[in-house]
């Protein structure tokens, strides 16, 4: 069985963080070390894209909390804010605190990063932690999409297309799906039933409009 370990040390320096990997092994120690490395801004994001940053947490047994803490309290990067935010709303690693994870998810969206709008956005939609409330659930996934996340132009078209919302935004978002691009087939469907239903709501020379090549 191999071994996981943490062997980093971080020195926290003004707004720099500096993991030193150079430090004596103790004696004793299997050969096979797997030495956890924190995750980059950009494989974060994809993590966080992909919805696999929990689990990518949990697989690394845990062992990058307190560094996963200090980039969200201390240097306040908007990805790791919003990954330990989560990490506490679900008690990953960590005691479940909804209420500091709320924050922390909120500071991460106050700071534009458009997965996080998404999710509160969502919430606000579902009434997970918070109370149910459209209006707000509207202004985050809008800006979501306007930073062109898919899954909150997708979500607020539905909501346009349920009467929730005005129909003055009909035409961007429908514009935003019909010139989207997946991969996902599931996602392809929603994208396809929204459209449609926008549509039904919509006046041709306004759909026209919509279509026209970006």
């Amino acid at each position: 069985m191999k071994l996981r370990t943490l062997v980093t040390t971080t020195l926290l320096l003004g707004t720099f963080s500096l993991p030193l990997f150079a430090q004596e092994m103790p004696a004793g120690l299997p050969e096979e070390l797997q030495v956890v490395q924190l995750y980059t801004q950009d494989e974060l994001l994809a993590l966080i894209r992909q919805n696999a940053h929990l689990k990518r947490v949990k697989d690394d047994d845990c062992q990058l909390v307190k560094d996963i803490e200090a980039r969200a309290d201390v240097m306040k990067l908007p990805s790791y804010q919003f990954l330990f935010g989560d990490m506490l709303a679900y008690g990953v690693c960590v005691p479940v605190d909804i209420e500091r994870g709320w924050d922390l998810m909120n500071a991460s969206a106050l700071q534009g990063l458009p997965e996080a709008l998404e999710q509160i956005g969502r919430y606000y939609q579902q009434g997970k932690f918070v109370q149910k409330d459209l209006a707000k659930a509207r202004l985050y996934l809008q800006q979501a999409g306007a930073m062109g996340n898919l899954p909150a132009q997708i979500r607020l078209a539905e909501l346009l297309a349920s009467g929730n919302g005005s129909p003055v935004d009909m035409e961007t978002v429908y514009r935003w799906l019909h010139h989207s691009v997946t991969a996902d087939p599931d996602q392809h469907a929603r994208i396809e039933k929204a459209m449609a239903q926008l549509a039904s709501k919509m006046p041709e020379a306004v759909l026209a409009r919509a279509r026209k090549t970006l």
